[in-house]
């Protein structure tokens, strides 16, 4: 059975070492490389199933490094790890295109429970295919099993993953409330500070999405969720 390859990328020799041999270990095919820049091109040049990415690093950031990747791949996870803990720094992260974020120091086996957790959503998300995908949201059309929104006859909006979930959740509520709660146990698989800032991140680019169609709108519902309503 192919091992799971892993790309981590941390500029601390010392702790970048441990954690590859760690990983290793634990039955992971690693490559370190030791800047983001140096990383980047590792990942254009090989095949992985997860980045780990540290934040602060030299030549090359771990967001500029993650904005990088997702423009290449859109579908690989990536976790941070940092020591940086500002709320700022967390959401620039997920709009980077975390799947996690890890504040150093950490317990390694916390890694590897997130690193495991996330595979495990994603096996869960390929084998479990919903009967309803085709969903019509004012002018546009949602085809969740495409992941592609239309507006009109135009051009199909590809959607991330995360993306196309929220949505199809706001849908499958239309003109109801859906509690933020749901979402974020349902498609994060969490209900934390983090994935709570994540899915506002998420809902921005919705609404950027949807802005085109004056008739669509997602409102806030302060302290309790999110209602799409068609006017």
């Amino acid at each position: 059975m192919k091992k799971t390859h892993i790309l981590l990328v941390e500029d601390d020799p010392n702790f970048g070492s441990v954690l590859r041999d760690y990983l290793i270990l634990n039955d992971f095919d690693v490559t370190l490389a030791k800047d983001g820049l140096e990383g980047f091109v590792m990942f254009k040049n090989n095949e992985y199933d997860i980045c780990i990415l540290d934040v602060m690093m030299p030549r090359k950031d771990g967001f500029s490094l993650a904005e990088d990747i997702r423009k290449t791949n859109t579908q690989i996870p990536i976790i941070f790890l940092t020591a940086k803990t500002m709320k700022e720094d967390v959401l620039r992260g997920y709009q980077a295109g975390a799947d996690d974020y890890l504040t150093k120091p950490f317990d390694s086996e916390v890694l590897l429970l997130k690193i495991r957790a996330i595979f495990q959503r994603k096996d869960k998300d390929v084998l479990k295919e919903e009967e309803d995908f085709d969903f019509t949201i004012g002018s546009f059309q949602l085809n969740s099993k495409l992941r592609q929104l239309t507006f009109k006859n135009g051009e199909p909006q590809k959607l991330s993953p995360k993306e196309n979930k929220l949505l199809k959740m706001l849908v499958q509520h239309k003109n109801d409330l859906m509690p933020r709660e749901l979402a974020l146990t349902k498609i994060w698989r969490d209900d934390n500070y983090f994935t709570s800032r994540s899915m506002d991140v998420y809902i921005a680019k919705l609404r950027k999405y949807l802005s085109v169609d004056d008739k669509v709108e997602i409102i806030n519902i302060h302290g309790e969720g999110f209602r799409l309503v068609e006017k």
